[in-house]
């Protein structure tokens, strides 16, 4: 699927697609086999576990709010107008700690499966079961790490 030109307007998504993915809301804005970006919003308390994708590149640019990052083991925060880079195979999780929404846009480089993963976790509904999650993200090339020993 090649890339077509155009505008996809303020509070629209492809093909007017909304999901939301464990309680965030994700907007699709661009869509080809090289890229892949999403306009999601993060409400309070939401998180995506530390994972990796073994085959994309991701970013974060921040909109609104400030993310509490753990970036291979080492923690990190972003706030407005940065961007944070995350390359293939590198570990990952991206949380809000904080008391007011977060709001950004990510791509990832090539979309490989992403866009399928999407859909698949959407169809779990509001409260999917963990281990469907992390089943269903690793046959679309995102692995999510197994939590830390307790008291580290």
């Amino acid at each position: 699927m090649a890339m077509s030109a155009g505008v996809t307007r303020s509070n629209t998504g492809i093909d007017n697609t909304v999901w939301n993915i464990l309680g965030q809301i994700y907007v699709p804005k661009q869509l080809s086999e090289r890229s892949m970006s999403w306009h999601a919003t993060l409400p309070v308390g939401t998180f995506v576990p530390p994972h990796i994708h073994p085959t994309q590149d991701e970013f974060i640019y921040v909109l609104e709010g400030q993310f509490d990052l753990l970036l291979d083991g080492k923690a990190e925060t972003a706030e407005p107008g940065d961007l944070v880079r995350l390359p293939m195979g590198i570990p990952h999780g991206i949380f809000n700690k904080t008391d007011s929404t977060i709001k950004c846009l990510f791509w990832v480089s090539p979309t490989r499966r992403l866009h399928d993963l999407f859909w698949a976790l959407h169809n779990l509904g509001p409260t999917p079961n963990p281990a469907d999650v992390v089943a269903i993200s690793a046959q679309h090339e995102v692995d999510f790490l197994p939590p830390p020993p307790e008291g580290a």
